[in-house]
Formats: structure tokens, sequence, C-alpha cells
């Protein structure tokens, strides 16, 4: 029997074998349509795709029938087109490599993350950032405090302390004791025991607070005169524009 013959409103579950399906398959990923065959949709045996279409149904239908996944429709037809060619996408990497993990299809998220665009961000960056202590936890406190000044503002400020070795720590503490401020509200990142530098750590906040949708910039802060040390060696200030 063909699937789309039984038009099962959507929240419906699939009853009987799949083997007793057509081995043409209509889908609904998200929005978008799709036909493909069985055996596509099953090439790799462990992975989660080929689960929800082996032995008992896993999936409802919508309301012509077709089985309906609710993921993102857009990037599936780089999965698609993966398990009927074996050809890996060159276009929106990062999305396509989220689906690949969603669906466990081990071979293509393997091929990802070799392409240059996710070996520069897997092996490169988020290893150096694994090196940075606290520094997901640091970047939403830097969050936290920029809305919290945020009130009937246009931008808030954020005093970060950047270190990059135990030394730097000590001498960005005395120099903290002497900073006219509010030291909580100071972000501190670092020390750190890898290559990249403090420009390098900069710009990595700054990629991924834009990442979370805020627009930020960021300078080097210069403390009241009378400060014991060059505030520009330690302290930066970052911008968040709200409007």
């Amino acid at each position: 029997m063909s699937i789309s013959s039984e038009h099962k409103p959507l929240g419906k579950q699939v009853t009987g074998s799949l083997h007793t399906l057509s081995p043409i398959v209509e889908l609904n990923v998200g929005g978008e349509m799709y036909t493909t065959t069985l055996s596509t949709l099953k090439k790799h045996p462990g992975s989660k795709l080929a689960e929800m279409f082996t032995g008992q149904p896993k999936l409802r239908t919508d309301s012509e029938g077709r089985f309906f996944i609710d993921r993102p429709g857009t990037y599936f037809k780089y999965i698609l087109e993966y398990l009927r060619s074996n050809q890996v996408p060159t276009q929106c990497i990062q999305d396509v490599y989220k689906e690949a993990l969603f669906y466990d299809i081990e071979p293509l998220i393997k091929q990802l993350e070799d392409s240059p665009q996710l070996f520069g961000e897997l092996v490169a960056r988020r290893q150096f950032l694994a090196r940075v202590p606290n520094y997901s936890e640091n970047i939403e406190l830097m969050i936290r405090i920029a809305r919290a000044e945020a009130v009937a503002s246009r931008q808030s400020s954020v005093i970060v302390c950047v270190v990059r070795t135990e030394e730097d720590a000590a001498r960005c503490q005395d120099a903290l004791n002497s900073l006219d401020m509010d030291k909580k509200s100071v972000v501190k990142f670092g020390p750190w025991k890898a290559v990249p530098s403090i420009s390098d750590l900069l710009d990595c906040i700054q990629m991924d607070v834009e990442a979370k949708g805020y627009k930020i910039s960021f300078q080097p802060h210069v403390a009241e005169k009378g400060f014991r040390f060059k505030s520009h060696d330690f302290f930066y200030k970052f911008l968040f524009t709200w409007w």
C-alpha cells in the first residue's frame, strides 16, 4: 500500500509493520516535502534515521499520510543527497552537522568534522577554549551583567579582565584591588596554557557572544589616573548595543 493513500491526520501513529509499506516513501520534514526510497533512509543501519524506518513504526504522519519528522527541513536535502550519492555538502556545514548528529549518521559526521570549516572550530578553537577556565560560564555572566544594565540605555558595558599567565593573574588581582569599581562586575578570563594570545581570546569572546544574537564590540579599558598598572594590560570594555 502506498503511504499517500492513507490520509491520516497529524499526530496519528502509523499502525502495522514498515515491511508492508511501499519502497517509495514520502516525508514531511519540518514542513518541507521529500520523496525517497526506504532503502535510502536505511542505508546506514546503525543510524537514528534508519531506526525510524525499521521494524515497528516510530513516526507520526501528517494529514496527507506523509511521515512527519519535526526537524529543520531546509537541511534535510543535504542529508538525503549524502545518503543517495555519498556527496558531502559544502554549504551550511554547521547546520548540516547538527542534523547529522541528530540522525546519528556516523560516516557523514566524521567527514564533516574533517572539513576545514569544522576542523578549525572543533580541533583548534574549541580545544583552546577548553583550556580557559570557566569560559562558557563567564560568557553567560557577561550577558547577565549587560542585560541587568540595559534598562533605558542604548548600550551596556562589561569590564573584562584577561590574563594569560599565573603571574599576570596575580598582577591583575592587585590591579583589581586598586580599581575604583565593583569588583563583582569584572569578569575574569584565564590564565591558560595554550599558544593563542590575549587578542585571540578577545576575538573568541566576541564571536561567541555575537553567536547568541548580541551586537558587541570591545576596546582597552582606560582606568582613572593614579591606577597602579597600565589598565590596558589586562582590562577591556565590551559594549553591548541594544538599539
